[in-house]
């Protein structure tokens, strides 16, 4: 029985975790092109390859932070345990996620930074 429900667990804890990186990297890449345009200096090939590279780590990170975490230990065979637990692992992981987009907001500040202070080169 407690097989069971740990199985309930995983059947909830996947999907909200996948749908949660999901929707952090989106909201976050589809905002961060004005950031990347700007950093290099309108060139838009390279701003969006490199955006397209930041997103793919960011899944890859979280993804993996997530199937990395999965693991449920039940203190008794109860379904409060089940939520108890099951919080426990979305509510860290979504303080996770919230550490990840500030780190890529802070690269994408220090990218932006760096390009303001970097002499003019003409073309």
């Amino acid at each position: 029985m407690i097989t069971t429900k740990i199985l309930i667990g995983y059947a909830f804890y996947l999907p909200i975790a996948i749908f949660l990186t999901y929707y952090v990297s989106r909201t976050l890449f589809k905002n961060s092109k004005i950031f990347m345009l700007d950093i290099f200096k309108g060139r838009e090939e390279i701003a969006n390859s490199t955006n397209k590279l930041f997103e793919t780590g960011f899944y890859l990170l979280n993804l993996g932070y997530a199937l990395l975490i999965l693991e449920l230990h039940l203190s008794d065979n109860t379904y409060q345990s089940l939520i108890e637990n099951l919080s426990f692992k979305l509510g860290g992981f979504s303080i996770y996620l919230g550490i990840m987009l500030f780190i890529n907001l802070f690269l994408f500040f220090r990218g932006k930074k760096k390009t303001n202070h970097s002499p003019k080169v003409e073309q």
